[in-house]
């Protein structure tokens, strides 16, 4: 278990976050049930003491609250500094996509690229989960745009890869879907066969073979 003073300065960092107005950290703050259907720009616009951002430390924790994640970790043996379980393998990653309507967003992934939705949270909705077969995107709302405009299509940003076995027949089931496909299927000179498609929300998907 991390050090106390680990989670203190997680903390601060929070606060910090919060005054900067990172909207990052607004799904973090919902973890409080007080704040649960707060948008991001609610939760930013909140006063945010240091003693509420250790409390959704706790939380993240494992503890119910400061106080007990504080007795848990003087009473914890000290550990050593290379973590036994430093070679387990990890079984997964999600990408999180930044979308302006979570419930539109997951309809789109579903009627048009065939995705199914896992879960929508929230009402008004503020996360959701969409897959297909081995895929998952996570989608979160967002009130503002995350990248300056025009930078997405200036630096050519991929938001996700998805991995698919079957490439080229997916790219025509895409084609008769009409989405938006950004770059068509091409063969690319590091041995791989890609396509990209572009969500309503400006983000750009690429399915590789």
């Amino acid at each position: 278990m991390p050090k106390l003073e680990t989670y203190k300065k997680q903390a601060k960092l929070l606060v910090r976050w919060h005054r900067e107005g990172n909207f990052s950290i607004g799904g973090r703050i919902r973890q409080l049930e007080r704040y649960r259907t707060l948008s991001d720009h609610e939760a930013l616009a909140l006063k945010f003491p240091l003693t509420e951002a250790q409390e959704i430390i706790a939380l993240e924790a494992g503890c119910a609250n400061w106080a007990e994640l504080k007795a848990n970790t003087e009473a914890a043996p000290p550990t050593s500094e290379q973590p036994e379980t430093q070679d387990t393998p990890v079984a997964s990653a999600k990408p999180v996509l930044y979308v302006a309507d979570v419930d539109a967003s997951a309809k789109f992934y579903r009627d048009q690229l065939g995705f199914r939705i896992d879960f929508v949270h929230g009402n008004p909705p503020f996360y959701g989960s969409v897959s297909r077969d081995g895929a998952t995107l996570h989608l979160k709302h967002v009130d503002e745009p995350v990248f300056a405009a025009g930078a997405v299509e200036r630096e050519g940003l991929i938001m996700a890869f998805v991995n698919t076995p079957k490439v080229r027949e997916l790219y025509t089931e895409y084609l008769a879907a009409d989405a938006q496909i950004v770059q068509k299927l091409t063969k690319q000179a590091w041995g791989g066969t890609d396509f990209i498609v572009r969500d309503p929300d400006g983000n750009a998907i690429a399915f590789v073979g």
